[in-house]
């Protein structure tokens, strides 16, 4: 997707209660890099580690560093970090990143900081943090722009990059995959009285020809377009 690249950051096994299912499932981690001419944009840094949540996931992690590394750049060279949400899988890697801003929705960094097992504090509130606290949806650099997407978290955020041959929608854990999104939108499309999340109405205005997500490897994608 050109300047926009996936980055691997491992995996975890979400228990049977959790996945809704009869059995547990496995579930992989996926960053985003965005490359513009501003900077360097790190989408999610991958999962913080903690005994209970080592127990609980089975997590297998590919360290931020490694994965950047095979991406051709190193922390040093991030500009800025957009998380979707501060649960530990999505910001473990944040404290690599002194000084360097971090983009979140002020009502998810309120949550974070407050809430009991929300997150593993440590990742949030590190010496050199700095956060850059966004309250709805603001555009970035020009043709970047984070949008809220609550549903996982209330404060739960995805980012849209506008490019020549049309926008792509980073969208973490706004829906866990692929497949749910596009029951979202056929709902949406329907005109059926089946409920959706309110933001769906704002990805189909940025027309996006691609949407890919933290927790899948899928990419959603289009269908034939009408005339």
């Amino acid at each position: 997707m050109g300047d926009v690249r996936r980055i691997d950051l491992g995996y975890f096994v979400r228990p049977a209660e959790e996945a809704g299912a009869p059995h547990p499932r496995v579930e992989p981690v996926y960053g985003y890099l965005v490359r513009r001419p501003e900077g360097l944009l790190l989408f999610d840094t991958g999962m913080g580690t903690h005994p209970d949540v080592d127990a609980h996931y089975r997590p297998t992690r590919r360290p931020v560093e490694e994965a950047l590394r095979r991406a051709g750049v190193g922390t040093a060279d991030v500009t800025m970090v957009v998380n979707c949400h501060l649960h530990f899988d999505h910001c473990g890697g944040n404290p690599l990143f002194t000084g360097r801003p971090i983009l979140v929705q002020a009502s998810e960094l309120a949550t974070a900081r407050k809430t009991t097992d929300y997150t593993l504090p440590e990742l949030v509130d590190f010496a050199g943090a700095h956060y850059l606290e966004i309250n709805g949806e603001t555009e970035l650099w020009p043709g970047v722009w984070v949008i809220p997407t609550p549903g996982h978290t209330d404060g739960h955020q995805s980012v849209a990059v506008r490019r020549a041959d049309g926008t792509v929608v980073l969208a973490g854990q706004a829906r866990d995959d692929a497949t749910s999104y596009g029951r979202d939108l056929l709902a949406h499309q329907s005109g059926h009285d089946i409920p959706y999340p309110k933001w769906v109405e704002r990805l189909v205005e940025l027309d996006p020809r691609a949407i890919v997500f933290a927790h899948d490897a899928a990419v959603w994608m289009p269908g034939e377009r009408k005339d």
